[in-house]
């Protein structure tokens, strides 16, 4: 016959385990964007979600040179090639100079590189510093705003783009 100290003692610890392991909960999406590259052709899409209080990005994209490359949101929710001037400068509502590890502050705009395979495919998520209550209003503001791809890497200092190369990819970002 088992005890029941002994039989407590040999579950408590199997709860507590399962109490402290939980799933993380899925992301909520918040907007969507498809991309394309400058001769119209699909690049792939980009999610902006949140989850536990934080946002995130989930990158699917085809097509890209292999290597590292800037990506940035821009001020302006417009994707016209070839080389998607019309999405404008970085979001920058606060005016900062450029750059994740400016001293100064960076872009709102400003994101972490991410690296496209040997194939030109990069599945990835990043995680967002920024707030939703400071990012959201701003992506959802009336002129919207595109989330832009950039042919090189970005330096994370040099005003105003990091020296990331040209536009290669834009999609605009959308409520789902």
């Amino acid at each position: 016959m088992i005890k029941p100290a002994v039989f407590c003692m040999t579950l408590l610890p199997m709860a507590l385990v399962a109490a402290t392991v939980q799933a993380r909960p899925a992301p909520v999406p918040l907007a969507k964007a498809t991309l394309v590259r400058s001769d119209g052709s699909p690049s792939g899409k980009v999610i902006l979600a949140k989850r536990d209080g934080h946002l995130l990005l989930d990158l699917a994209l085809t097509g890209l040179t292999p290597g590292e490359h800037g990506i940035h949101f821009h001020a302006v929710g417009t994707c016209e090639g070839p080389n998607f001037t019309s999405a404008g400068g970085h979001l920058n509502p606060e005016g900062h100079q450029h750059g994740l590890l400016n001293p100064m502050g960076s872009h709102l705009g400003d994101l972490p590189n991410f690296i496209a395979d040997a194939q030109g495919n990069a599945k990835t998520q990043i995680d967002l510093d920024q707030l939703p209550a400071k990012l959201l209003p701003q992506i959802f503001d009336a002129d919207g705003t595109a989330i832009v791809v950039h042919a090189s890497t970005d330096d994370y200092k040099t005003d105003p783009s990091g020296n990331s190369g040209g536009r290669i990819a834009c999609g605009v970002l959308r409520k789902p």
